[in-house]
């Protein structure tokens, strides 16, 4: 934990490092089974031409033609993780806001490049759902997440289309877009039309499995692309990430990813129902209509149940690691049904051999300095009871 809060830097893959085959993983939001047969072909018969530098005109091309903008639009980079760190380097910010609890790196990145930045905290109450009207007004960058990790929320791009005004830069971060079918609530379609300037990210680590690849992509106008761009170092990308770009935008591989996003919602929907079960052992889910290809659940001692759970052979993500979250919180990447009939077995094993809470209540969360939140100006702080989540209604901004 840092003097900002949570620390903003642990990622998924830290809950099963080094564990093998020891730990079945819940914790990190990569398809199994991944890559693809074809998809390694491809990216075997790429070395090949290791001794060339990389040209990244075929996959710029390939993005562009797969979202139906000109290769001016399109910004390929060393993964969104990169595109975080360009955006907070390039772009001017006065006011950067970032609405959590989502993915933690574009603050991380914000800080890095020296921006103070304000958190828009949205509500467990409210299934972290987003008003436009959340945001501050004079925010002149804001982050949103969609659909949003870890809440599983998908905002609809009505929503997130009045967040578009002039002299704002909005970023909307679709790293796990291809997971909706259809890709509903996308913001691509509409990224012309928009006031200001928009940006989307996009990244092939999740659908894909190329998480040690580094391969993702921003769309946005053309000035944006050339600021950019400039901030990059000279063939940013490998030509493997370049080759994976290009074949993963073929409109054969968009019918796969399109085939894997109905997938994970039926199996998602199992492990719901799988879920449901545990109700009255005080198990909740954030949201009653989670979109993305994992869930955030609820439980009065989820950092034991976590523990748990890992001595019982299951690695889940921790959720106290996103600002606005606190312990009792947890992720669970959506799996194959035969997966979840083990976890779910196992949750219940670890679940029945919680004692409940003195008094029959859930113990109560530690204040939490970064949760403070502002009902008017950042030196008029107000202090409530309950759950880092539930201290900031939706709207209210807090000091990072």
């Amino acid at each position: 934990m840092s003097a900002h809060g949570p620390d903003l830097r642990h990622h998924g893959d830290a809950e099963v490092r080094g564990a093998g085959a020891a730990l079945t993983d819940l914790a990190v939001n990569v398809r199994t089974g991944t890559p693809p047969a074809w998809l390694v072909s491809r990216l075997t018969a790429s070395l090949a031409g290791l001794a060339s530098y990389p040209d990244d005109g075929p996959a710029r091309r390939a993005v562009a033609r797969r979202h139906r903008l000109s290769v001016e639009e399109v910004l390929l980079t060393a993964g969104a993780a990169e595109a975080f760190v360009l955006l907070a380097r390039a772009l001017p910010a006065r006011r950067p806001v970032v609405v959590h609890p989502q993915f933690t790196e574009p603050e991380a990145a914000l800080r890095d490049a020296g921006h103070p930045v304000e958190r828009v905290l949205l509500s467990a109450r409210e299934g972290f759902t987003l008003r436009a009207e959340d945001v501050p007004a004079d925010a002149d960058l804001v982050v949103v997440g969609n659909p949003t990790n870890p809440t599983s929320v998908l905002h609809p791009a009505a929503t997130l289309a009045r967040l578009a005004r002039p002299g704002r830069t909005l970023i909307v971060d679709e790293a796990f877009m291809d997971a909706v079918p259809g890709e509903q609530e996308s913001l691509v379609p509409l990224l012309r039309e928009l006031p200001g300037r928009t940006v989307v990210l996009r990244s092939l680590t999740k659908t894909w499995g190329l998480a040690g690849l580094r391969i993702g992509y921003v769309l946005a106008d053309p000035a944006t692309v050339r600021e950019l761009a400039a901030h990059q170092p000279l063939w940013p990308v490998s030509a493997p990430a370049l080759t994976a770009a290009e074949a993963c935008s073929a409109p054969e591989a968009l019918a796969e990813a399109e085939t894997a996003a109905e997938r994970f919602t039926r199996d998602r929907a199992h492990l719901r129902r799988g879920l449901a079960v545990f109700a009255a052992a005080g198990l909740r889910e954030a949201t009653p209509a989670p979109r993305a290809p994992f869930l955030l659940v609820r439980h009065p001692r989820g950092q034991a149940l976590r523990s748990r759970l890992r001595a019982l052979g299951f690695a889940v993500r921790r959720g106290d690691t996103f600002p606005g979250l606190g312990e009792e919180w947890f992720r669970l990447a959506v799996r194959d049904r035969r997966t979840t009939d083990r976890f779910t077995e196992a949750l219940g094993t670890a679940l029945a051999e919680q004692e409940p809470p003195p008094g029959g209540g859930a113990r109560p969360t530690p204040e939490a300095p970064w949760s403070r939140t502002s009902d008017r100006t950042s030196s008029e702080r107000t202090f409530s009871e309950g759950t880092p989540s539930e201290r900031a209604p939706s709207g209210r901004t807090a000091p990072g």
